[in-house]
């Protein structure tokens, strides 16, 4: 690593190795240091970031970092140590004229240095490299450059402290805020959190991840919880986490110590916890009532946490009270905040917005809640309904534009309409009268940052860009993981209704539990046999077990299925100590196995795997490997009529995402296949066709139609077989 300080930062060289251990020495309590993670690696403001750093673009006119730093300064930090990645030239260039420069008199921090990490791939790379140079040795802040908090932690660290004096094995303190049992703006769609936490002294006992992906409706906990830790604790889903932590150097040795941990929630928190007999380490958290604390960690929380600055629950951090050198703005009537030099027709109006100096608004526009940049110019009759206008972009009049995002030097025509969910990237243009559809990204570079081929049949003549395709997600990738829950929230937009999931609410559960009894949904069961309790809303597996089981088992049978010739039996054992070995309910395998074989069909059309056509595909696919059919049948779906609907189903939603248009044929290909092994009954296939999981959406009702000929010819004989009985 070097370690690279522009201006005035400080460099590392020179530092004390900190004593190993929490008592060890440390820095006096006054000086408090932190450590900013500018790069989660977790990119989804794609294809934004390609071109600009994530903490660099604008929140509210104020780039997100500047939140960040006025939350560390108003919280006493002395020493800042930042690590960017890609982008870490802008970032630095950025600082240097701002008044976070130490060379800077207004300059709060005594120490802001950028560390480089050249090979790092996660979070936990960078964390292991940071306590390989000893830069911090003492308490620290551990926070993402896209954090806007206005918390004061004066209390949080004071009881940080006193815990740590008290015992050395006391490492971390969580900084969570209550969001209440409902709906919450802040709250993240697809992932929540979920703590356990001793009601007591405020210990965390355990962390998992709910999501709306899983299949089993229960959440695991120790028996230890229960049975000696404590009697009086909450299980607590209601939680917004900002991911703001208050460590000891202790805590960079656990991350050290573990070289399988990339992420700090997802696995450094909840491995922590799982092995705390092991490691003998505690980890707290502060739960506090009042304050502000979020983080713009994707499309969709820029858009809630937006919302909130407009609303002014980020105060002081709002447009008005000019807490940053980013403007000078006044508050109407209405929730508008207006910069000096902007201007607006007097016939416009204008409610709950931001807009910021230079930017000129037409005659007739009706605008509201917007966020508009610098120096845009907003025809006459334009509609902006819900929209973030960066800088210098420019809407031809007569146009309407809802619930989406135009970054810097955007131009659309006149007369055009851009719907809701959409993205314009940097310098992107289109023509007069253009129609966008729902959730439509343009960019004029790809994901690879080269030039595209214009669109002009989209987007008219004059346009310079291009539908923007995330190999992140659009990729066709065998290690690509479906089961992933941040795939929903790569848009601006929220969006399941294309998935058959649960929309069950997460329930927050407190005090004792009696292990001998269940409760309704949404409550705590316990389970006698293994003295584990359930939280009946979404799916949660040990160590997210659910997710990780899916992963290995789908490609350790695509693996078996792509070997050759020989017998299943060896990929059925490993595929059974898989499941043993995670604790995989029967719908886990069911899932798996249909997803594997339907992955294999799928590849089996591309020119890598032969090019073969769709039903040439299916019988490879099931019939290459000695006793695959027979393994589908004992271990992928049994022998009940629901359990082969639901085996359809999966092979009908893993289908749905194959960017093939044979994929409807594939899947009628794969369910005759299987009949005619009699792996799948007729009852099996009809009772999928009549139930209505099979065409949630217009994808899946496509796939299905595919499968009516078959269906048919079921029905027609089955007809048939009953006249025959009657005339016997």
């Amino acid at each position: 690593m070097s370690s690279k300080g522009k201006s005035g930062a400080s460099s590392a060289k020179g530092r004390k190795p900190r004593a190993g251990g929490g008592g060890g020495e440390s820095k006096s309590e006054d000086v408090l240091q932190a450590v900013v993670l500018a790069d989660s690696f977790q990119d989804r403001y794609r294809p934004f970031s390609i071109e600009k750093p994530r903490c660099l673009l604008p929140l509210a006119n104020t780039p997100l970092i500047e939140y960040t730093f006025e939350f560390l300064a108003m919280n006493g930090v002395s020493e800042v140590y930042i690590y960017c990645g890609a982008h870490t030239e802008q970032v630095e260039d950025y600082v240097s004229r701002s008044r976070w420069s130490t060379a800077s008199r207004s300059c709060p921090f005594s120490v802001v240095q950028f560390v480089r990490v050249s090979d790092a791939r996660s979070i936990g790379d960078v964390l292991r490299d940071m306590d390989k140079r000893s830069l911090v040795d003492g308490d620290f802040l551990l926070v993402h450059g896209d954090v806007v908090s206005n918390l004061v932690l004066d209390k949080v660290l004071a009881a940080h402290r006193k815990r740590r004096e008290e015992s050395a094995a006391n490492i971390m303190t969580m900084v969570l805020r209550s969001g209440g049992p409902g709906s919450h703006g802040t709250k993240t769609n697809a992932i929540t959190p979920v703590f356990t936490i001793d009601s007591r002294n405020k210990r965390c006992l355990h962390y998992e991840e709910i999501t709306p992906l899983q299949s089993d409706h229960y959440l695991t906990l120790d028996p230890a919880i229960t049975d000696e830790l404590s009697t009086d604790f909450e299980v607590r889903a209601d939680l917004i986490d900002a991911q703001v932590d208050i460590c000891t150097p202790d805590v960079l040795a656990l991350w050290s110590e573990s070289f399988d941990y990339d992420l700090p929630r997802r696995n450094f928190l909840h491995g922590v916890l799982k092995d705390w007999e092991l490691n003998g380490k505690m980890i707290y958290a502060e739960v506090l009532e009042e304050g502000y604390a979020a983080r713009a960690s994707n499309l969709q929380m820029y858009d809630s946490v937006s919302s909130d600055v407009i609303d002014g629950w980020t105060a002081p951090f709002v447009p008005h009270k000019n807490t940053s050198s980013h403007g000078s703005y006044t508050l109407y009537d209405g929730a508008l905040s207006m910069e000096d030099g902007a201007f607006s027709a007097p016939d416009a109006v204008v409610t709950r917005s931001i807009v910021a100096r230079g930017t000129t608004i037409g005659k007739g526009c009706r605008i509201n809640n917007c966020i508009i940049g610098k120096d845009c110019q907003i025809g006459d009759n334009v509609v902006l309904e819900d929209c973030y206008l960066w800088n210098d972009v420019t809407i031809g009049a007569n146009s309407v534009v809802k619930q989406s995002i135009l970054a810097d030097t955007s131009m659309v025509g006149k007369n055009c309409s851009v719907t809701e969910g959409c993205l314009f990237s940097f310098g992107v243009q289109i023509s007069d009268d253009i129609t966008l559809s729902k959730g439509t990204v343009l960019s004029t570079i790809n994901a690879s940052s080269e030039p595209v081929a214009k669109d002009t049949q989209l987007l008219g003549p004059n346009a310079n860009a291009a539908r923007f395709v995330d190999v992140c997600y659009e990729t066709e990738d065998e290690d690509y993981d479906d089961e992933d829950p941040s795939r929903l929230q790569k848009s601006l937009l929220y969006n399941i209704a294309d998935l058959n999931l649960s929309q069950s609410s997460i329930s927050t559960l407190s005090s004792e539990i009696d292990d001998d009894s269940d409760s309704d949904a949404g409550g705590f069961a316990a389970d006698a046999a293994s003295s584990r309790s359930r939280l009946s809303s979404f799916a949660s597996d040990d160590s997210n077990r659910g997710g990780a089981f899916h992963s290995d088992a789908v490609h350790g049978i695509l693996d078996a299925l792509r070997g050759g010739s020989g017998d299943f039996d060896a990929a059925k054992l490993e595929f059974m100590g898989l499941r043993l070995a995670n604790d995989a309910s029967d719908l886990m395998m069911r899932k798996a196995v249909a997803t594997a074989f339907a992955r294999r069909a799928a590849e089996l059309l591309t020119p890598e795997y032969g090019s073969l056509e769709p039903s040439k595909a299916a019988e490879k696919a099931l019939k290459t490997r000695k006793g695959a059919t027979k393994f589908i049948e004992e271990v992928g779906i049994g022998g009940e009529e629901a359990e082969q609907v639901e085996y359809i189903l999966f092979t009908q939603r893993t289908l749905f995402h194959v960017k093939d248009p044979r994929a409807g044929t594939i899947l009628a290909a794969l369910l005759q296949q299987l009949y005619a092994e009699d792996v799948l009954e007729e009852e099996g296939i009809l009772g999928w066709w009549a139930d209505e999981r099979a065409e949630e959406s217009e994808g899946l009702k496509g796939l299905k139609e595919k499968c009516r000929v078959l269906v048919e010819w079921l029905e027609n004989a089955d007809e048939e077989e009953s006249s025959e009985e009657e005339e016997d």
